[in-house]
């Protein structure tokens, strides 16, 4: 991992940058990560070490939305589909995408034009940085090499604030 400054990512200086993985390898990192994360043992783990059902906080019915800046991004995930778009495609880019549920969070993968995408989502309070809103989902997105981060919602347990 190494520190970008100045214009390294977008213009956004202090974001942290990963080389990518070929996506066979970083498909097996993030899952094998997710699947330890469903054994007890440890402190560190995520979630109630005694519950060892898939996280279910969100069910599979419900819509995901998402948001982030610097970049703006956004999008949506129905069922095995999601929705990315940005401000140089409004209308977004649709694709299937897989579920996997851990012990802390939801995934979805799948792959864009960019390259391949994951999506995780997990449990915390969030703002956008830029209004009064707060999310009750911290959301990261991996695009080819770029690493993201944002908020999400569901409307069952929306945003709260600003409009």
């Amino acid at each position: 991992m190494k520190r970008l400054s100045g214009d390294g990512l977008g213009g956004n200086a202090g974001h942290m940058a990963f080389r990518p993985l070929p996506s066979s390898r970083r498909a097996l990192v993030a899952v094998s990560l997710l699947l330890a994360a469903c054994h007890s043992g440890g402190d560190k783990v995520p979630g109630n070490r005694e519950d060892h059902q898939p996280w279910h906080d969100i069910s599979e019915s419900e819509t995901v939305r998402f948001t982030g800046t610097e970049p703006f991004w956004s999008g949506q995930v129905s069922g095995s589909r999601l929705t990315y778009s940005t401000p140089d495609n409004l209308d977004g880019e649709t694709i299937k995408v897989s579920r996997f549920a851990g012990r802390g969070g939801l995934s979805f993968s799948g792959q864009l034009a960019a390259g391949a995408m994951t999506l995780a989502i997990t449990p915390g309070q969030c703002n956008d940085g830029m209004s009064d809103r707060r999310y009750p989902y911290m959301v990261t997105l991996q695009v080819g090499g770029d690493l993201r981060k944002g908020c999400g919602w569901t409307d069952r347990q929306p945003h709260t604030g600003g409009e």
